[in-house]
């Protein structure tokens, strides 16, 4: 299970997460994280294992 409340992350002058909210609990089930580029979906993987820190 995977629950995210209000994940916000900032670098510099640039906010490139505000107010995440998340939950993925379903056991086997596959889920998709999609965006345009730039959109955070990247910095919202490495928020969740750890790589990066939120603010």
């Amino acid at each position: 299970m995977i629950q995210i409340k209000d994940l916000s992350k900032r670098f510099g002058k640039n906010q490139v997460l505000k107010g995440i909210d998340l939950e993925i609990n379903k056991r086997g089930a596959v889920s998709a994280i999609l965006g345009p580029n730039g959109s955070g979906k990247t910095t919202l993987i490495k928020t969740i294992l750890g790589m990066v820190l939120p603010d």
